[in-house]
C-alpha cells in the first residue's frame, strides 16, 4: 500500500513539473524585421541576381518576405555604375558582370518599409580563381558479390584544383546535378530530367599549406538508394574565389546550419556580413554581397553500378483482368501503369494500377524538356 502511494505521489509531481514547463526565448536586441541579402557578382557573364528580403528576429516564427521597391546599383573603383532592375518581388537583376582585379560596392536605397534608409557594402575586390583541374568519380565497393548475389557499389565524386600563382587561398564551391529518369512503366510521361542544386555550405582553404593545391576533395556522394545512377547523371561544379573575411563569414554560417542549435550557440544575427545601414550603423543586416571569380567544370556518369536499389519495384498496387472501362478515382487517387487491350478470341484486357502518381508520371519529380546542356548518347 505504501509503495503504491509513493508511486502515485511521484507521478503527480512529474505531471505538475511537466505542466510548468514553458518555452524559453532569450531576449535579443533586434529590430522587428531584419534586412536579408543574398547575391554574388562574378566574372563569367551570367546575369547577376541580388535577392532582398526581411526576416523576423530569433524566437518569432515567420518566413522571410521579399523586399520590393528598392533601388540597387553596383559601383567599381573606376567610377562605373551598374543598375539592377527588379524582375519579381525582391529579386534584382542585371546582365552586366565583373572584371578580375576591380573593386565593387553594392548600394541599396530602401523603400518606405525601410524608412528610405540607404545600405552599402564594404568595397570588395574580385580575385582571380584558378580552373578546376579535374572533376572525376570513383566506384566504391560496399559489399563483395556472394554466390548468385551481385556486389554493392556506390559513387564518390572528387575535385582537384591548384593555383600556380599561389594567390587564391580561400575557396567556395556549389554544384547543380541533373539526371535522366526513365520510369519502368510505358506511360506518356515516362522520361524526365531532374535537377537539384547543392544546399550545404562547401568551403575550403590552403592558407596553412606551402602550396596552393587541393587534391581529391570530396564533392558529392551518391548512394545506391537513389535513382541518379540508373541511366545517366551529370554534375556541374562551380569554384569561387574568396577573401579571408568572406571565408570567415561562410565558415561561421556553416557552423550555424550544420550544428545542433543550443542556447549558447552562434545565432544567425551574430554573424557579421559586409553590409551597413548609412543612417543607422547599429542596424543589423544579414547576408553578404559576394564578389568572386568563378570557374566551372562538368562531368557525365553513365555506367553500370552493381546493387542499385529500384525504388519503383513496388509501384503496382492492383491488377484488373477485364472489368469496366470506368474506374472510380482513376487519374486522381489511382493511375494506370500498364494497359493491354483484349485480343479477339484471346486473353482478356489486363490493366495494372498504382496508388503512387510518381510511378506513372515522371513530372511529379522532373521535367520532360531535355536541358540544353544535356549530351545525347552517341
Amino acid at each position: 500500500m505504501i509503495s503504491k502511494l509513493k508511486i502515485l505521489s511521484l507521478l503527480g509531481l512529474l505531471l505538475t513539473l511537466t505542466d510548468c514547463v514553458t518555452e524559453f526565448i532569450p531576449e535579443v536586441n533586434e529590430k522587428v524585421e531584419l534586412l536579408v541579402l543574398q547575391g554574388v557578382l562574378t566574372d563569367n557573364g551570367d546575369p547577376v541576381t541580388i535577392k532582398l528580403s526581411t526576416s523576423l528576429p530569433l524566437g518569432l516564427v515567420s518566413d522571410a518576405k521579399p523586399l520590393s521597391g528598392c533601388i540597387l546599383n553596383i559601383t567599381d573603383d573606376q567610377d562605373k555604375s551598374i543598375d539592377l532592375a527588379e524582375t519579381v518581388s525582391g529579386t534584382y537583376v542585371t546582365n552586366s558582370h565583373g572584371t578580375v582585379g576591380r573593386t565593387y560596392t553594392l548600394h541599396i536605397r530602401g523603400g518606405k518599409s525601410r524608412n528610405n534608409f540607404s545600405y552599402e557594402s564594404s568595397p570588395m575586390k574580385m580575385n582571380a580563381v584558378p580552373p578546376i583541374d579535374n572533376l572525376y568519380y570513383e566506384k566504391l565497393l560496399i559489399a563483395e558479390p556472394v554466390e548468385n548475389l551481385e556486389g554493392i557499389e556506390e559513387c564518390q565524386i572528387y575535385l582537384d584544383t591548384h593555383d600556380p600563382a599561389n594567390t587564391c587561398k580561400y575557396y567556395r564551391w556549389n554544384y547543380s546535378e541533373t539526371w535522366k529518369l526513365r520510369l519502368r512503366a510505358d506511360v506518356p510521361n515516362q522520361t524526365c530530367w531532374i535537377t537539384n542544386n547543392s544546399e550545404n555550405i562547401f568551403i575550403g582553404n590552403t592558407a596553412s599549406l606551402s602550396e596552393d593545391v587541393i587534391k581529391r576533395l570530396p564533392v558529392k556522394y551518391i548512394s545506391r538508394e537513389t535513382d541518379r545512377l540508373w541511366t545517366k547523371y551529370t554534375i556541374l561544379v562551380n569554384q569561387y574565389s574568396l577573401n579571408q573575411d568572406e571565408y570567415t563569414f561562410w565558415e561561421n554560417l556553416k557552423k550555424v546550419t550544420e550544428q545542433v542549435g543550443g542556447l549558447y550557440d552562434i545565432i544567425p544575427s551574430s554573424i557579421p556580413g559586409n553590409m551597413v545601414c548609412i543612417e543607422n550603423p547599429d542596424e543589423k543586416v544579414l547576408g553578404y554581397f559576394s564578389v568572386s571569380g568563378i570557374s566551372s567544370r562538368r562531368i557525365y556518369i553513365k555506367g553500370k553500378f552493381e546493387g542499385i536499389i529500384d525504388p519503383y519495384a513496388h509501384c503496382a498496387t492492383d491488377t484488373l483482368y477485364g472489368g469496366p472501362d470506368y474506374i472510380e478515382g482513376l487519374g486522381t487517387t489511382i493511375w494506370t501503369l500498364f494497359d493491354t487491350p483484349a485480343a479477339p478470341f484471346s486473353s482478356p484486357r489486363i490493366r495494372i494500377f498504382t496508388e503512387t502518381k510518381g510511378c506513372a508520371d515522371c513530372t511529379v519529380r522532373g521535367k520532360t524538356l531535355k536541358p540544353e546542356f544535356w549530351e545525347d548518347d552517341k
